[in-house]
């Protein structure tokens, strides 16, 4: 389960997507997070799904890799799908015990899985296809204009990308301390709920020692090497936009006009 977690790793390939401006892909990623919530019709999804399919095929990344990382979300997504389901008001067609299953608590609970397996493979094709200095300056340049705000930019951009850095190595780490302690006789399966907890104690206390450790020696090497924030600082290679990155972003409004015309105009309702 640890294995499977694919956020904030880098699969390195040459494609397009790969090659493209980091802020081009942050800007996609949240547009096309926010036309999963915005657009809640079966057509929509259609769209979305292709369009999905095709990053994917584009970035040149193994499907089964980026979709490791759903394993992850599975008891979230249950419990989501579940709430929608027995909790949403409508027209009744099953009861179970005290709850209720409506039309329109099956048709909620459908497409909250559906956005929430959508987020997480357009969140993994954009950091499996973008390195973290590559990310931590998109953001940082795409961000620019808070600094008018006062806003630390760079040091929030900094701390995104040490954190999306730092949990496959967590991971890798929980993996190692759990096979250690289960050769020493720990137990992480076995008991009831409250006894599973008290079994992860011994996991839990090395993993954030261990993280305090890396997190110290991650500052003092930043301070030996002088870093004092992003004031002053200049890149060794800035970023620019190239041809690709605005033909991607004109196929990025194309794609915001089609989800809007096609949730309005060709709606399909499936009940």
């Amino acid at each position: 389960m640890l294995r499977d977690i694919t956020l904030g790793q880098y699969y390195p390939a040459g494609s397009v997507i790969h090659k493209m401006d980091p802020r081009v892909k942050l800007v996609a990623t949240l547009a096309f997070i926010a036309s999963l919530f915005a657009f809640g019709s079966v057509s929509s999804y259609f769209v979305a799904t292709i369009a999905l399919a095709a990053v994917i095929k584009l970035s040149r990344v193994p499907f089964r890799f980026i979709t490791k990382g759903l394993k992850a979300i599975i008891i979230l997504m249950l419990i989501t799908v579940i709430f929608n389901l027995f909790l949403t008001p409508g027209t009744p067609v099953a009861k179970l015990w005290k709850f209720t299953i409506t039309i329109e608590g099956i048709r909620t609970a459908a497409f909250m899985a559906i956005r929430l397996i959508y987020l997480i493979i357009g969140s993994s094709v954009m950091t499996l296809t973008t390195t973290p200095n590559d990310l931590t300056d998109g953001m940082e340049q795409g961000l620019g204009f808070l600094n008018v705000f006062h806003v630390p930019v760079h040091e929030i951009a900094m701390m995104m990308s040490i954190a999306l850095r730092f949990i496959p190595i967590l991971m890798e780490e929980t993996d190692k301390i759990m096979k250690a302690q289960m050769a020493r006789g720990a137990d992480f399966e076995s008991g009831n709920l409250i006894q599973k907890a008290k079994n992860m104690v011994p996991l839990l206390v090395p993993l954030f020692i261990s993280a305090f450790r890396r997190a110290n020696d991650l500052a003092m090497a930043m301070e030996a090497r002088g870093y004092h924030g992003g004031e002053g600082r200049t890149k060794m290679h800035p970023l620019e936009y190239k041809k690709t990155d605005k033909i991607a972003y004109l196929v990025l409004l194309v794609y915001l006009a089609l989800m809007f015309l096609v949730s309005r105009y060709m709606k399909i309702e499936t009940w």
